[in-house]
């Protein structure tokens, strides 16, 4: 019989967990009465839970101690240290990564490993068709696609999500990248491999509230694209280039007309204004070099992605 791990990152999530459990069981159920032989390996990662999540995973493992298994971090460390502590955890020879809040479907799972099984993928991902969400948010979501497209040589699909079915050699693969800094949605594109997306509608949450804000959503956003890409570092070089260039224009037409046509001491304001907007650039363009500095410097540290407290 072989084993597919399911990865669950949890922060807060009590009213999920029981939920989850109860429809991932029944969606290996109806796989096996279909003919495959198959079973679950749950590794679900606490991720600093204030709540009563914790207690409800050690019951849930006191009650299936074969296949319900728990990573419980020391405090809060993310989500993207989670998905890495379950896939560092995972011993099956397919390992899937899934939100508990039942989201991300449970039927596709027959679908996903099918794909890979027949087809010779080594990786099936899922993209929402439709997302329940208000306007910023979604405008916000498709322009990061876009942007990160335009920016970065990896490609993600758009409204692409975190659920994906993936063999043993592409987490292998994936695991081999030992960097701090993780962006799984870029991780899981740029080791390449055989891949499949296939669309679902939006759905709502089991249970619970999102743990998102939208100033989390930017700055995730935001270190996916530093991540990935070096363009902004040049964006800035270009912008300083430019503005040298502006620089210098003025300076031959403030001499030339001194030389020609008398001084002035007329043009305070616009003065003011130019020194203004040229300070704010150089403050841009330093704060995008200061960004690229401060990820070389987490990396240089060496620190661990996170610390387990417990685990069985």
């Amino acid at each position: 019989m072989d084993k597919i791990s399911l990865v669950v990152p949890c922060y807060n999530e009590q009213e999920s967990i029981k939920i989850y459990y109860d429809a991932m069981q029944k969606t290996f159920e109806e796989m096996n009465k279909n003919g495959l032989n198959y079973q679950p390996e749950y590794l679900f990662v606490n991720d600093g839970s204030s709540d009563d999540t914790l207690k409800i995973l050690k019951t849930l493992n006191n009650n299936d101690p074969e296949h319900a298994h728990f990573i419980s971090f020391s405090r809060n460390f993310g989500k993207e240290p989670a998905m890495a502590a379950g896939l560092q955890k995972a011993s099956g020879k397919f390992v899937a990564i899934m939100d508990v809040d039942l989201q991300d479907p449970p039927e596709l799972l027959p679908k996903m490993l099918k794909y890979i099984t027949e087809e010779d993928y080594e990786c099936v991902g899922c993209y929402q068709s439709s997302r329940k969400q208000g306007k910023i948010r979604a405008f916000l979501s498709g322009s990061f696609y876009k942007v990160i497209d335009k920016l970065s040589e990896v490609k993600l699909q758009q409204n692409v999500r975190d659920y994906r079915l993936m063999s043993r050699k592409y987490v292998d693969a994936v695991l081999s990248l030992k960097e701090y800094n993780r962006f799984s949605k870029g991780i899981f594109s740029w080791v390449g491999f055989k891949t499949k997306y296939i669309e679902f509608p939006g759905a709502e949450r089991a249970a619970g509230e999102t743990h998102w804000t939208m100033s989390q959503l930017i700055d995730y956003s935001i270190e996916g694209i530093i991540d990935f890409s070096d363009i902004p570092l040049k964006i800035s070089t270009f912008v300083g280039i430019f503005s040298c260039f502006l620089a210098t224009i003025g300076i031959i037409f403030v001499v030339f007309r001194a030389l020609f046509f008398g001084g002035s001491v007329s043009g305070w304001p616009s003065l003011v204004s130019i020194i203004l907007f040229m300070g704010g650039i150089q403050l841009f363009c330093l704060g995008i070099v200061g960004k690229y500095i401060g990820k070389i410097y987490l990396e240089t540290k060496q620190r661990p992605q996170f610390i387990i407290e417990e685990s069985k």
